[in-house]
């Protein structure tokens, strides 16, 4: 199987992002952000997901998080499409509920093509720490953009926000493991009846 690898930069005024990702990873993690609740969330995707990700950010923190979480939805959307590679012979589809507590969430991905993030999460509080629970929409809304993905989430309920946002992470990695994952009976074959994704 070919290595489903990629080295992603992305530099502008705002930030300068670094980021390799590997899909058939064992959920290694290794974060420099300088936002540390977003990078305990990341760590939630490699691990659940197995997908081993390095991230190294330079933002303008002195503003607020956001240029920086977005930036880095961005580049984590374009080295998972560049990885994946033609699609032949993957599940495509992925769901997963995932519970935390009190809070549980649904997420469910497909490997379109076609971009589109549909996001219904009442967080209880709008910052957990310093970082604003908004920008967890941001962050998939940037991530389904680049890595042309169709993205359900749906935080069912729950009344702790730190728990909220974690089922939510935690069923994305386990949604993408398996969207990733080889279908041994499609036989190289593209999961599509138009023979393009």
């Amino acid at each position: 199987m070919v290595a489903r690898e990629a080295n992603i930069e992305r530099n502008t005024l705002e930030t300068k992002i670094k980021i390799s990702v590997n899909l058939d990873g064992t959920g290694v993690a290794k974060f420099n952000t300088g936002v540390p609740f977003f990078e305990h969330m990341l760590e939630q995707i490699a691990r659940h997901g197995l997908v081993d990700l390095n991230i190294h950010a330079d933002g303008d923190l002195h503003i607020d998080d956001h240029h920086t979480v977005e930036d880095i939805g961005i580049a984590f959307g374009q080295a998972v499409l560049n990885a994946v590679g033609d699609k032949r012979g993957i599940v495509r589809y992925g769901h997963a509920y995932v519970p935390l507590d009190e809070a549980l969430s649904l997420v469910v991905i497909d490997l379109s093509g076609r971009p589109g993030l549909v996001f219904n999460a009442n967080f209880n509080r709008e910052k957990i720490g310093q970082f604003e629970t908004q920008l967890v929409e941001e962050f998939f809304q940037a991530f389904a953009n680049n890595a042309r993905v169709t993205l359900h989430i749906d935080n069912l309920y729950g009344k702790n926000a730190h728990h909220q946002v974690e089922t939510i992470f935690k069923a994305f990695g386990r949604a993408l493991r398996m969207a990733l994952s080889a279908d041994d009976r499609m036989q190289n074959q593209l999961p599509s009846t138009k023979g393009a994704l």
